[in-house]
């Protein structure tokens, strides 16, 4: 009950957010034929009217029968419609606070000798105001749409990362990170094959995967075991759990049922090669020297995220090594508890964010929502001699896409 309320409130926002823009159409319409006018008020109310009854018939719709991929693009073009409207709107509102404070000014100063305004009907919309908002919305969502597109678009992310202290047999070591694999989104396994073939091909000494293996469910991965079994290195490939993978966002028929698909998912990561780490360390060996390598389970300073991870079991023990490092999901981690309490950890890997799968990253500045949320959200963080890598995910969750923010396989070299 209280879903379909909510669903309603969004639906009498998206209605009125609709005719406050059609106010704008007509502006910027007027000068064209009657055939013209008539298309795109037509096109403007089919798509509107069409995407308000299908968000208010939703709770009556069993949705999860449909194939995943197409609630996916239903969602993500329901959501985009809104946003688009929502920004377009920012710029209409502004214009008219413009007309009214205009009109008001009008209304004191501009008075006859009567004492009666001589202000007429009001004051007349800016065109370039208008056009702005919509080439903006227009924009927002085809950019959206355009994302799609990206959601296999993978990218190597090379990152030297130097440390004095770090042991000389460790010299030239390849990692590859890799996190939030979301195997409960993806539908084009040729594309996700790709994706581990460019890992693979960049011949790395240690795979790290940083968490979030799933959406929800163990099952999701049944037809991408083959695949991500592939996943091979020298010194192994090592796991911690994500937030995604505790099945916290799905109603289970009994708490034993959860505890019963997580036992699953750590089935199904051994049985791939992995070695999951749950609150603990190992010690890895190269060239006659030692490191330690810590994994915890998902631990998040934010509040709607749990806290499962125990660095007091995970840590006990590393502290003799020269040098660590930390597997750590969620990079709220590395602010909250590691760098107050833990100033030895010399690197911390992460993911969690998937810099929100939409953003702006151009040599010298990177920009996404999802800054305003985390501090750190994605790429290299550094304070003193700690440092954070925070990947932006392998896979994609909720919108189907990417946007400026592309999924990643991190290669990272210590020199």
């Amino acid at each position: 009950m209280r879903n379909a309320s909510f669903i309603l409130i969004i639906a009498l926002i998206m209605a009125l957010l609709d005719l406050y823009v059609f106010q704008v159409v007509k502006l910027l319409t007027q000068g064209s034929s009657h055939r013209t006018r008539t298309i795109i008020y037509s096109a403007y109310w089919t798509i509107s009217v069409g995407v308000l009854l299908l968000l208010v018939l939703l709770p009556f719709i069993q949705i999860d029968r449909l194939p995943r991929n197409m609630r996916n693009y239903i969602f993500a073009t329901i959501i985009g419609l809104f946003f688009a409207k929502l920004f377009a709107a920012v710029f209409f509102l502004i214009d008219d606070i413009r007309r009214l404070m205009q009109w008001g000014v009008g209304k004191i100063f501009f008075r006859n000798t009567e004492g009666e305004s001589e202000v007429g009907e009001g004051v007349s919309r800016s065109l370039f105001l208008s056009w702005l908002g919509i080439g903006v919305g227009g924009a927002l969502f085809s950019s959206l749409i355009y994302g799609f597109s990206n959601k296999y678009n993978y990218h190597i992310r090379r990152i030297p990362l130097q440390f004095e202290n770090l042991p000389p047999g460790f010299k030239g070591l390849k990692i590859v990170q890799i996190s939030d694999i979301h195997s409960g989104s993806f539908t084009n396994k040729k594309a996700v094959e790709k994706g581990v073939q460019m890992a693979l091909d960049l011949k790395p000494d240690l795979i790290l995967f940083t968490g979030d293996l799933i959406n929800d469910r163990a099952t999701e991965m049944e037809d991408y075991v083959d695949v991500f079994s592939r996943l091979k290195a020298p010194m192994g490939v090592f796991s911690t759990l994500g937030n995604h993978d505790y099945g916290d966002y799905v109603h289970w028929p009994s708490p034993e049922a959860r505890l019963q698909n997580i036992e699953d998912l750590k089935k199904t990561e051994v049985g791939m090669g992995w070695r999951l780490l749950m609150n603990e360390h190992v010690v890895l060996e190269r060239g006659g020297d030692q490191i330690a390598l810590i994994g915890i389970e998902n631990w998040s300073a934010k509040k709607r995220f749990p806290k499962y991870g125990k660095m007091w079991e995970a840590y006990p023990g590393a502290e003799k090594y020269p040098f660590k490092i930390l597997m750590s999901h969620d990079p709220s981690h590395w602010d909250a508890e590691v760098r107050p309490n833990y100033g030895d950890i010399d690197l911390t890997l992460a993911g969690h964010t998937h810099g929100m799968q939409f953003g702006v990253e151009i040599p010298g500045f990177k920009w996404s929502p999802v800054q305003y949320v985390y501090k750190e959200w994605a790429g290299l963080y550094e304070e003193g001699k700690q440092k954070l890598y925070v990947n932006r995910g392998y896979g994609f969750i909720g919108y189907p896409g990417r946007v400026g923010i592309l999924p990643e396989n991190s290669l990272i070299e210590l020199i």
